[in-house]
């Protein structure tokens, strides 16, 4: 039986114990870590079906989990220590415990070691955006008036609600687990795909949230080569490698939509610095969506420091060609 998982990511305004929130983007990966319940029971092959307290986001299967540990900032109310709060954004004092009722500005603060996990699920992955209603999904829940971030559902009950909607078809649902139950008569039979739980260690990016968050104050929800975006869809990418400076510089980062960051990353997506327009591989001109961007200048304004790194981004992957001995060239005297 496939087991599913309500998760919550409403991006900058998640929050969980009073804590400073999580980098979540919601058709690649979902964070979380130690504090939060249920958080050693989400396992690889499990739906994991994300929304925003208001609609469906999307669902996906994870195939894979990784750990580490970081160094957590927890934040409490001053009057009976519970984590149990909410922010306000146009009220002052600018926090209300739920618990005891107290009103204050500055919550106390405590840190601790976390255990953290992150699920990789984008290799199956259906976007579900508005398909059903926050009170829908709940109700699909074992628990439903649990207010957990994390919490086991029924995907039989979520299946049968999807199918309900219209135009979806049990292909677009493929994320049975193999043993046959929900099944149509005419499904294709599959060889069952070895599965298992692999825990990964990996390193976390500190400070990721607040670069992203500076990153959509200064540009909005937009990505720089496409145009607006929902938020949830974009990811705050370095034009450098993060991986060999380990610091989020000042102007150093622009919004991608995911998969225009990774073709980035990859160097397939470049911006050519004696242009200032966009560059895409020959293996891309194939897909309107990404063939339209070649030729087209950059969507945001940018800053002196966005063309330094945009250049040192070319130059790697887009080197200029060894020079020719004059030996070599057809003609040369010898």
């Amino acid at each position: 039986m496939t087991t599913a998982w309500l998760v919550l990511a409403v991006g900058d305004d998640r929050q969980h114990g009073g804590n400073d929130g999580y980098d979540d983007d919601p058709s690649q990966h979902y964070s979380w870590d130690d504090t939060v319940p249920n958080h050693g029971r989400i396992a690889v092959g499990d739906v994991i079906v994300l929304w925003d307290k208001k609609q469906l986001l999307g669902l996906g299967v994870v195939s894979e989990i990784e750990t580490g540990s970081q160094t957590k900032t927890l934040y409490f109310c001053p009057e009976c220590n519970k984590a149990d709060f909410k922010r306000r954004k146009r009220l002052t004092p600018a926090c209300r415990c739920n618990k005891c009722g107290a009103l204050f500005d500055v919550p106390g603060s405590k840190t601790r070691q976390v255990v953290t996990y992150r699920s990789r699920h984008g290799e199956v992955w259906m976007d579900g955006r508005g398909l059903l209603t926050g009170r829908e999904l709940r109700a699909l829940c074992d628990s439903p008036d649990s207010q957990l971030s994390m919490r086991p559902a029924r995907w039989e009950k979520l299946r049968d609600a999807l199918l309900a909607t219209e135009g979806l078809t049990i292909d677009d649902l493929d994320m049975e687990d193999g043993d046959g139950e929900g099944s149509t008569a005419d499904a294709e039979v599959r060889s069952p795909i070895a599965g298992g739980h692999r825990m990964a260690n990996v390193r976390t990016r500190v400070g990721q949230g607040p670069f992203r968050k500076q990153l959509l104050k200064d540009h909005g929800q937009v990505c720089a080569f496409t145009g607006p975006a929902p938020a949830a869809a974009l990811q705050a990418a370095h034009l450098y490698s993060y991986a060999d400076e380990s610091e989020h510089h000042d102007w150093g980062g622009l919004l991608l939509r995911n998969d225009v960051h990774s073709l980035f990353d990859r160097g397939q997506i470049v911006v050519n610095p004696d242009t200032g327009r966009i560059e895409v591989d020959d293996e891309l001109l194939g897909y309107p969506a990404y063939a339209e961007l070649h030729g087209r200048a950059p969507l945001v304004s940018l800053r002196p420091e966005h063309e330094v790194w945009l250049a040192a981004h070319w130059r790697t992957h887009r080197p200029a060609p060894a020079a020719v001995p004059p030996s070599r060239v057809p003609g040369a005297a010898s």
